[in-house]
C-alpha cells in the first residue's frame, strides 16, 4: 500500500523509453516550479525560486537541476535548436537569478522549467505518438 508521500509524489520509472522520461521530467518539473501553492495569491512556488534566495549556491543548483531536464531532452534525440533554446531558458533563468534576493522575483514569473517541459512534451507528442497525454496521464495507445 502507498503511503500518503508516495500518492503525492509518485516515483517515476527509471526507463529509457520516451513515456518515463516523460515522467521524469514532469515530476522534476513540478518539484522545481509547482511544489506547493503561497496562500493568498494563489501562486504555485517550486524549489527554483527557493533556491534562488541562496546567493551563488542556490542559483548554481537550480540551474544544474534545470540542466537535467536538458540532458534528458537530449537523451530523447531532440534537435539541436530545440537543446540549445531549452539551454538558453536555463541560462536566462541563472543570469536572472544571480540578482541577490531581487533575482527570486523574476524567477517567480519566468518559470525556465515549465518552458522547457512544454517543448519537450510538444516533441513527445510528435514523434513519441504511442504515449499520448489525457488529462495528465500518458496512456498508450494500441
Amino acid at each position: 500500500m502507498a503511503t500518503p508521500n508516495e500518492e503525492r509524489f509518485p516515483l517515476p520509472s527509471m526507463g529509457t523509453d520516451p513515456q518515463s522520461v516523460r515522467q521524469r521530467v514532469e515530476a522534476m518539473e513540478k518539484v522545481l516550479e509547482r511544489m506547493f501553492v503561497i496562500p493568498g495569491i494563489n501562486k504555485p512556488v517550486g524549489l527554483d525560486v527557493i533556491l534562488d534566495l541562496i546567493p551563488g549556491i542556490g542559483d548554481v543548483a537550480a540551474a544544474a537541476l534545470g540542466a537535467y531536464i536538458v540532458w534528458e531532452a537530449r537523451n530523447l534525440g531532440m534537435s539541436r535548436w530545440q537543446i540549445s533554446r531549452m539551454a538558453g531558458n536555463v541560462g536566462f533563468d541563472f543570469l536572472l537569478g544571480l540578482i541577490p534576493w531581487i533575482g527570486a522575483v523574476p524567477d517567480f514569473f519566468f518559470r525556465s522549467n515549465s518552458r522547457n517541459l512544454k517543448i519537450i512534451k510538444r516533441h513527445l507528442d510528435t514523434h513519441h505518438a504511442a504515449g499520448a497525454t489525457v488529462q495528465g496521464e500518458v496512456t498508450k495507445r494500441g
